[in-house]
């Protein structure tokens, strides 16, 4: 029926989910990247102590105290390249174990699961914008104890994936010995190629992984 009442204005809708970050909160997010990628670059090379603030806020087009916006100290700088490292590595441990499952007309061997774990391991070790990962085996030292549990519990997570795929292995005769310390020797051995693995020479990754696998496992008649 027609009133003379005016008609009340729609309310406004909601947006769902969380509110757009501004231009300012996107480009917080890229710098704080940006820090990490220079901080694990220079860390790697320098050394955690000898680098400085200055150099990392330096090799990013910031002035020196430009960091300390994001990171406390230096010291949470290094434990954030290190949490950041193992995140992407677990992440890239998943995607590479889901496309192996999706892509097996049958189930993957136990062999077969270790060769994509030694892959994805070598990449995160050895792959472009690798230097989280050295990072943390070699300057493990300068972190505080609270520091030192949240990445232990990352690299529980990301070890805890090998556990059952070396126990199947040593049930079929592949694998000799205490698997516990069959993972830290193959680890240890792993992670020593950061030392001495030079990407412009013959070997690739693939290569490397094929190498591992002759080496730990044995083949089976």
């Amino acid at each position: 029926m027609p009133t003379d009442t005016p008609a009340e204005e729609a309310p406004q809708r909601r947006s769902r989910g969380r509110p757009r970050k501004t231009a300012d909160e996107r480009d917080d997010g890229n710098r704080r990247q940006a820090l990490l990628r220079a901080a694990a670059h220079l860390f790697r090379r320098k050394g955690f102590a000898a680098t400085s603030t200055r150099d990392i806020a330096a090799a990013v087009g910031m002035r020196s105290g430009s960091p300390f916006y994001h990171f406390e100290n230096k010291e949470a700088l290094l434990a954030a390249v290190m949490e950041e490292g193992m995140q992407r590595a677990l992440q890239h441990q998943r995607e590479r174990m889901d496309a192996a499952v999706a892509a097996a007309p049958d189930a993957l061997s136990a062999r077969e699961c270790l060769r994509v774990l030694v892959r994805g391991h070598f990449h995160n070790l050895l792959g472009p914008e690798s230097d989280h990962i050295p990072v943390m085996l070699y300057e493990w030292r300068w972190l505080a104890p609270q520091q030192k549990q949240v990445v232990s519990e990352l690299m529980a997570e990301y070890e805890a994936v090998w556990v059952p795929v070396l126990q199947a292995l040593r049930r079929e005769g592949a694998l000799k010995g205490d698997t516990a310390l069959a993972r830290l020797l193959i680890f240890g051995a792993l992670n020593w190629t950061a030392q001495w693995y030079d990407a412009e020479g013959s070997a690739s990754l693939d290569d490397l992984t094929e190498a591992a696998l002759q080496l730990f496992v044995k083949d089976l008649e």
